[in-house]
C-alpha cells in the first residue's frame, strides 16, 4: 500500500513538473516581446492615409493605432521596412511581430497568419484624371485595350487587376505612393486602390478624381493588423489590447484624424 502512494505521489510530481515547464514554455514570442521591451512592427510604408513613410519618419492611422498598443503593451516599437510582395513571407520568417499598414483581411490570408479586427470598411475603386472621369462609370469602361493601368505589386488591389482587367494596358510600378503621380502626369490611366487612399490623394491632388466612391467596385471589406500564427497567447493579448484602446476612445480618435 504504501510502495503504491510513493508510485502516485511520485507520477503527480512529475505531471505537475511537466506542467509547470510547460506554462514556462507558452507563449514564446510574447515573453520575448516583454522581456526585451521591443515590438517589431513590420510595414511597406507607402499607403495613405494608414503608413506612409517619410524623412519625417512613419505616420498614418495605423501608426497611431500601433504605437498607443505599443504603450499599453510597455514596450517600445522597431519599425522593420517590409513590401506588399513579401509581406506575407516576412511575416512568416519572423521579420517582424505584427504588421500593419492598410492591410486587407480575406480569406488567403487569414488561412496562413492571425488578423487583429477589422476596420476602416472599403471597397475597391478607382483614381483617374479628374479630366477623364466622364470615361469610367463600369468595369467594362476600364478594362478596354487603350486604358493603362499600373498597379503596385504584392497586394490584393494587383489581385483585382489581374482578374478584372485582362483587356487593359496593365503596367507594374513598385513604389505605391508614386502611382497616383503618374496618372496625375498623364504616364497612365487608372490605378486601382481603395476608398480612403483615393480620397486622400484626389482631395490634395485637383488632376485626380476618385471613381466609383459611391459604388465601389468590389463588396465592403475590412483591413487589419497580421500577427503570426505561431503564439496563442501572443494572439489572445493583442486582441485584448485592441479592445483596451478601443473601449477608450482611441481607434475612433484615429480614424476621425485621418479617416474623415
Amino acid at each position: 500500500m504504501i510502495a503504491k502512494k510513493v508510485l502516485a505521489l511520485a507520477a503527480a510530481a512529475v505531471v505537475a513538473t511537466l506542467s509547470l515547464s510547460q506554462a514556462a514554455q507558452a507563449g514564446p514570442r510574447l515573453d520575448k516581446i516583454m522581456e526585451s521591451k521591443v515590438l517589431r512592427v513590420g510595414t511597406p510604408g507607402d499607403y495613405r492615409p494608414f503608413a506612409i513613410k517619410t524623412d519625417a519618419g512613419l505616420s498614418g492611422h495605423d501608426i497611431d493605432v500601433i504605437e498607443a498598443m505599443a504603450k499599453e503593451l510597455g514596450v517600445k516599437i522597431e519599425y522593420v521596412q517590409t513590401s506588399w510582395p513579401k509581406l506575407m513571407a516576412d511575416l512568416q520568417s519572423d521579420q517582424f511581430d505584427i504588421a500593419v499598414g492598410g492591410i486587407t483581411r480575406n480569406v488567403a490570408r487569414i488561412r496562413l497568419i492571425e488578423m487583429l479586427p477589422g476596420y476602416a470598411p472599403f471597397g475597391k475603386v478607382a483614381l483617374v484624371r479628374s479630366a477623364e472621369k466622364a470615361k469610367y462609370n463600369t468595369v467594362d469602361d476600364l478594362n478596354k485595350p487603350n486604358v493603362r493601368v499600373i498597379k503596385n505589386p504584392g497586394g490584393t488591389n494587383e489581385t483585382y487587376v489581374l482578374q478584372n482587367l485582362k483587356a487593359a494596358q496593365v503596367s507594374t510600378h513598385e513604389k505605391n505612393a508614386e502611382i497616383p503621380g503618374l496618372i496625375a502626369e498623364g504616364k497612365g490611366d487608372v490605378m486601382i486602390t481603395e476608398t480612403y487612399e483615393a480620397l486622400v490623394y484626389s482631395k490634395a491632388d485637383p488632376r485626380l478624381h476618385a471613381a466609383f466612391i459611391d459604388t465601389p467596385l468590389t463588396p465592403k471589406s475590412y483591413l487589419g493588423f497580421m500577427l503570426p500564427k505561431d503564439d496563442a497567447d501572443y494572439t489572445r493579448v493583442m486582441n485584448f489590447v485592441w479592445g483596451q484602446i478601443d473601449s477608450r476612445g482611441i481607434l475612433k480618435g484615429a480614424s476621425d484624424k485621418w479617416l474623415k
